[in-house]
């Protein structure tokens, strides 16, 4: 089989975020990116797959600036064959649109069997990437998946999507598909040292589109804002009997207890 697993790089939670002085968005510098965590599921769960049929090639993609290499390199670490970074403007920010409109113009000329996506990235949230890129490409799409299986012809993929009130919804698709991997699926594996050695000297592939600033969007950003400070924590010191006297004063104080 021919896969394409989707990652992208978002920043480490626990980051010092500061806003940027145009309100565009936050500050990168002084901030730690990573691959997004649902996108590593994503490819264990392409790698298996190529595991059990014993053949195919698994291709690693990232839209972005140059950072992103870092994650197209972690991927290739994990054991995917093949990476492809389309490059853009540091400056550049994408929506889910625009940033499905690249990856359908390049897996449209490449012929993927399954297309896999992390079900969101951890910073938006959005969870749009994937279906917009499953309706450009004109192929099924499956999202919040936490079970798949693949025919044994490879024609077919049977899927569990995960649904509110801890229900699923189980799905049968014709391949070409695109989808979306939910935390959960699998425990993703350590990378070995054979393929960090390969993955630090293999080639990527390059792609720098044109006009790429022209492409169609979904979404504009207004603002950006850090959330109101909603008051300040109170520390109870003494002794055991002590701190409860006090905790009992604070909520009776507050109406919390009659």
């Amino acid at each position: 089989m021919n896969i394409l697993v989707c990652v992208t790089q978002v920043p480490d939670l626990e980051g010092p975020f500061r806003v940027r002085d145009d309100g565009r968005g936050y500050e990168e510098a002084g901030l730690v990116f990573r691959m997004n965590a649902y996108d590593e599921c994503a490819l264990e769960e392409a790698l298996r797959i190529k595991e059990r049929f014993g053949t195919g090639r698994v291709t690693a993609l990232s839209v972005g600036p140059s950072r992103v290499e870092q994650a197209i390199r972690r991927a290739l670490e994990y054991g995917a064959d093949h990476g492809v970074h389309i490059a853009v403007r540091d400056d550049l920010r994408l929506d889910a649109l625009s940033r499905a409109s690249l990856i359908a113009s390049f897996a449209a000329e490449r012929s993927f069997d399954l297309t896999l996506c992390g079900v969101m990235s951890e910073d938006s949230q959005r969870g749009q990437t994937g279906p917009m890129l499953a309706a450009l490409l004109g192929v099924p799409c499956a999202t919040m998946v936490v079970s798949l299986v693949v025919s044994e012809d490879a024609s077919r993929v049977v899927v569990e999507r995960e649904l509110e009130g801890r229900r699923r919804h189980v799905v049968e698709m014709d391949l070409p598909a695109v989808v979306t991997i939910q935390s959960g699926i699998n425990r993703p594996r350590y990378p070995s040292l054979s393929n960090k050695l390969r993955a630090r000297r293999q080639e990527l592939e390059v792609i720098r589109p044109q006009r790429a600033e022209s492409l169609p969007v979904c979404e504009i950003l207004v603002r950006t804002s850090l959330p109101e400070a909603q008051g300040t924590g109170v520390f109870i010191e003494g002794s055991i009997e002590e701190q409860a006297e006090q905790l009992a004063r604070i909520i009776r104080q507050r109406a919390l207890l009659l």
